[in-house]
């Protein structure tokens, strides 16, 4: 029999890829073709900028871009003539067409072990995640290991938390294993806030046993029954998919008593947060699984030995359980082989901004951003050229072309002042300003600071004052020593590690393009042309045609002239909105 594998993560979704599933199932049964092919809905596959994505097995043919309307031809034509639809196929590499999901450089340059069933099972399906090894850890780990042994093996492992600090997981465990106490908790944190990060959430979306699964084997090594799982509303495929996946683990013997007909407890609940980014922040999240106000604790006491309700408790993030399954399986050994002296394992990363192949990415550790953004990402679109990458959020900082060539680890990052962070990605060409990218940041941490501690709560939004007077054309060198100085007291002074970290966008900029921020304090002008105060609206009357669609769309009268003539710009009048540049069919517009 063949399959039909499409896309159900959350961006095919928004693309239709609901529809095209049902519109399968229709014409398979039109066709009478149920016995020769089954449709499977899956999580994401990766390559979301090619999304809706439809894959054909066994041949593993790769459709890109599918809509509603291309099903009657991929049933006819592929699947009942055997003849592919070439029209739907990747192109790359001067116009090479692609055939098969493995030969994609996106794929091909991965080492896929977390998301290695992401894309390949139906996720609210646990019969399709059993045959594919889905729970066999969780087996071995009852009837061959004690708890000791599975602490060791996860230590040995070398595997780190992939929340961001980057805590060795093995001592983690132990800490809370021989902490005082009766009863203990495993908490999930998939409160994932970050712009532009969703590694979390299509780990849920493709995969929900493999977490479940994780913390089970979490619950017996440190003597815990009871596990929650911290999801943001906002993910209402992943929360879906999670609850399913919870019920049907209940159901076959995985969750409740005597699990796999051993004397093993453990049972599972969701907590639902209500979007904010603070509580990703691990103290903040029990409270709030607590029904308390998100805000962070004072450390320590830390949640190891004093946590949820008081009790000792394991916090791992969701990319962290994800890994441990696989290392049971597979063993320490094999997964210590993979990335550096110090970070081992892979790492998955939400690859976005200004590059070809947007998506999620898994590599191993200590691989360069070069290969990364050029051999997986496609490189930059338009021909532009590579400006910076931000990793970690808004607690991450900038890596410029200069290290481009630096091995993606915990250490080699923060040496370039950066962080690896959860893993988000995004990478900026030399369009972008990067005074206006730390007011981005800054603008996100004012809005989401929980307001416990003074400097983050004053602090940041006085950075963020500085930060708007700048890209205004308001300020002077004075107040980038301010800015400067406050960046660094927040550092050393708030509370928890979302506002200590608050400030590196702020630091990063200033380190490696310092002469941005003085061109826009000193020349009034903004280089990139994006702080559209700094920026004075052109019309290139060698481009101009004379349309006349501009002076249309202009909200306040600004630009004149005839039909098939060059146009003009009232500079006095322009209030710099950008409408004319968006609607210009033949780039004789612009800012700078």
């Amino acid at each position: 029999m063949k399959e039909i594998l499409v896309c159900g993560g959350t961006g095919c979704t928004s693309s239709n890829s609901k529809e095209i599933i049902e519109k399968l199932n229709e014409t398979i049964k039109n066709e009478n073709l149920e016995n020769e092919v089954k449709v499977i809905r899956t999580g994401c596959f990766g390559l979301c900028a090619k999304g809706p994505v439809v894959i054909v097995r066994p041949e593993n043919t790769f459709y890109a871009h599918v809509k509603v309307s291309d099903v009657d031809e991929i049933i006819n034509s592929h699947i009942k003539d055997g003849k592919i639809v070439e029209r739907l196929l990747v192109r790359e590499d001067d116009n090479k067409v692609i055939e098969k999901l493995d030969d994609l450089n996106f794929y091909n340059k991965q080492e896929r072990i977390v998301l290695h069933n992401c894309g390949n099972i139906d996720p609210e399906n646990i019969d399709d995640c059993i045959k594919n090894e889905g729970y066999k850890a969780l087996e071995h780990v009852l009837n061959n290991m004690t708890k000791e042994e599975v602490i060791e093996e996860i230590t040995k492992s070398g595997l780190r938390g992939r929340g961001g600090a980057g805590f060795p997981t093995g001592k983690k465990w132990s800490f809370v294993k021989e902490a005082n106490g009766v009863e203990k908790y495993v908490v999930c944190n998939a409160d994932e806030g970050d712009p532009g990060a969703f590694m979390d959430r299509s780990i849920l979306e493709g995969n929900p046993h493999s977490v479940i699964e994780a913390m089970i084997i979490a619950g017996y090594a440190i003597g815990s029954s009871k596990g929650y799982i911290y999801v943001r509303a906002e993910y209402p495929i992943a929360v879906h998919r999670l609850d399913v996946a919870i019920k049907q683990a209940r159901k076959n013997g995985m969750l409740g008593k005597n699990i796999l007909g051993t004397d093993m407890e453990f049972d599972l609940e969701i907590r639902l947060g209500a979007g904010a980014f603070v509580c990703g922040e691990e103290t903040a999240l029990l409270e709030s699984i607590e029904g308390k106000r998100g805000q962070p604790r004072v450390k320590p006491p830390f949640p190891a030995t004093v946590g949820l309700f008081g009790k000792p408790t394991l916090i791992n993030n969701v990319e962290t359980f994800a890994n441990i399954p696989i290392i049971i399986l597979r063993g320490s050994e094999w997964y210590s082989n993979i990335g550096t002296k110090n970070s081992k394992g892979t790492k998955v990363f939400a690859l976005g901004g200004n590059i070809h192949n947007v998506g999620l990415v898994e590599v191993p550790m200590g691989i360069t951003l070069r290969k990364i953004i050029y051999d997986i990402g496609g490189g930059i679109p338009d021909g532009k050229k590579f400006k910076a990458a931000q990793t970690g959020g808004p607690s991450g900082g900038c890596i410029t072309s200069k290290d481009l060539d630096t091995p993606i680890d915990y250490e080699s990052l923060s040496q370039i002042g950066s962080m690896m962070g959860s893993g988000g990605l995004i990478v900026m060409d030399d369009s972008k300003c990067m005074v206006n990218l730390a007011k981005f940041y800054l603008e996100f941490t004012v809005d989401e600071s929980c307001g416990k501690c003074t400097p983050c709560r004053i602090g940041t939004k006085k950075m963020l004052e500085i930060l708007k007077e700048i890209t205004e054309g308001r300020a002077n060198l004075d107040d980038l020593e301010k800015l400067e100085k406050l960046a660094l007291t927040i550092k050393e002074t708030a509370v928890c590690g979302l506002g200590q970290t608050a400030p590196n966008p702020v630091l990063s900029t200033l380190k490696y393009f310092r002469d941005e921020y003085i061109a826009h304090i000193v020349d009034k002008k903004c280089p990139a042309g994006e702080c559209k105060a700094l920026c004075n609206v052109k019309i290139n009357p060698e481009k101009c045609k004379g349309c006349g669609l501009c002076k249309r769309n202009c909200p306040n009268n600004a630009i004149s002239g005839e039909v098939g003539k060059p146009h003009v710009v009232d500079t006095s009048k322009c209030v710099k909105c950008g409408l004319c540049v968006e609607n210009c069919h033949f780039n004789a517009i612009h800012m700078s």
